[in-house]
This record gives C-alpha cells, structure tokens and sequence, in this order.
C-alpha cells in the first residue's frame, strides 16, 4: 500500500540530498526543483534554485503562508500545466545538511517552486 506522505528524512539520506542537486543541475533548462518522491525515494527532501542559486531541504514544513493566489504550474512528472493555489509568502522550517533546524520566509519565484515541491512530499496530485 503506497504511503500518503514521504517518510522523514535522516542523516542517512544525504547522498539522495546531492542526487536531487546533481539531476537538478543536469535538467537546469527545463527543472527549478525536484523532491525525492520524483527519484522514487520516499523521503521529505527537496532541491530547488533559490534565486540561482542551487539548495536542498530535509524534512520541509510550511509554518505560515500569506496572499493566496491562483497560478498555472507545470511538472516534469506532467506533459500539461495545471491550476492550483499557491501563496506569495511562506515561512519553512527545515533542516540543513547537519539536520539543524532553520526557519526562513521566502517569496517571490523561489517561494512557488518550494510549495511544489512540498506538494510532491505531500503526495498532493501535481
């Protein structure tokens, strides 16, 4: 029976962690982001650009979200695009590559691509 969300992610998952950032960078022209559901490990890990600049989460929650708005996202797990609602600000709470905790607010772009990703650990249709 498949599982409804990703299972945390460990100390053990760091090479997943750099699997998402290499096959991010090889898909660069057509792929912002990627969680590791998409590379079939079941984990709560995503890669992502934030701003040019490639970063990884464990273990992503959205603690607070603001400025609900409707777009059009597309997936490289889809041929089509699709509407969903996402917000233009969130606040997450991750951890890094030595599994501290972090909290930042994020907007813009980046902020979009993170919701996604989210999603994909959810297991939200995308």
């Amino acid at each position: 029976m498949l599982e409804c969300r990703s299972k945390p992610a460990t100390a053990e998952d760091l090479g997943t962690a750099q699997d998402l950032l290499d096959t991010l960078a090889a898909h660069r022209e057509g792929c912002v982001g990627m969680a590791a559901n998409m590379l079939g490990v079941g984990r709560r890990i995503i890669a992502f650009d934030n701003e040019g600049e490639p970063m990884f989460m464990f273990n992503p929650v959205i603690v607070k979200q603001s400025g609900a708005y409707e777009v059009e996202e597309g997936c490289m797990s889809l041929t089509d695009t699709r509407k969903t609602k996402r917000y233009r600000t969130v606040k997450v709470q991750w951890q890094n590559e030595k599994f501290q905790t972090r909290l930042r607010t994020f907007t813009g772009w980046t902020v979009e691509i993170i919701q996604h990703e989210i999603d994909h650990c959810e297991r939200i249709p995308i």
